[in-house]
């Protein structure tokens, strides 16, 4: 079992070892190659390579990898990225030790792993139209301050097209006005500052 962080519960159960623990996401992919844990524990975000970048990374080297995010984030963004990068389970930080053994456990047995309250916000996050990379790249100039014309400069676009994505971005968030629109970003953990 590979660990992105101490979690004592696990050490003193007869039927789990923790066989590493990283401190960054290349350690965490580094220790996954070596190891191959049964079940790999995840935070989301971690320095040098991001949570959601080694789940990928290691989800594509080895198929069969069992990864629970567990994390203190529960963005329907962060929900979404960390299933959708081939994570079995998602559990949080702040859960009692039993339901962290439970969805070691349920993944193990080749299960998936979703509290309800995880659920319901994925349920709200598949709702909602998926922001393309270029709107996510406005996005998070807008949350910078920058206006369209500065946008447009940055990305090497014509102004008129960072209006139509601007106008996209409003229509995908269900919001009228770009502070609305930085207000949900930023609920939804969609970017962050």
């Amino acid at each position: 079992m590979a660990l992105t962080e101490p979690y004592w519960t696990i050490d003193y159960k007869p039927d789990m070892t923790v066989v590493g623990q990283a401190c960054n996401g290349r350690e965490a992919v580094e220790l996954f190659r070596q190891h191959q844990p049964d079940i790999t524990l995840m935070d989301l975000r971690m320095p040098e390579l991001s949570g959601v970048e080694a789940i990928a990374t290691i989800c594509a080297e080895f198929a069969d990898a069992r990864i629970v995010v567990l994390t203190t984030y529960d963005g329907d963004e962060d929900i979404y990225r960390g299933l959708r990068s081939g994570a079995k389970g998602y559990v949080l930080k702040d859960a009692e030790p039993d339901e962290l053994l439970a969805a070691i456990r349920a993944v193990h047995n080749g299960q998936k792993y979703i509290p309800p309250a995880v659920g319901a916000k994925l349920a709200e996050r598949i709702n909602n139209p998926e922001l393309s990379e270029r709107e996510l790249e406005v996005l998070r100039l807008m949350a910078r301050g920058k206006s369209n014309l500065d946008i447009s400069t940055a990305l090497s676009i014509a102004e008129g097209t960072v209006k139509f994505h601007v106008k996209n971005i409003l229509s995908k968030l269900g919001v009228g006005d770009r502070t609305q629109a930085m207000i949900v970003a930023l609920k939804r953990d969609i970017i962050t500052l």
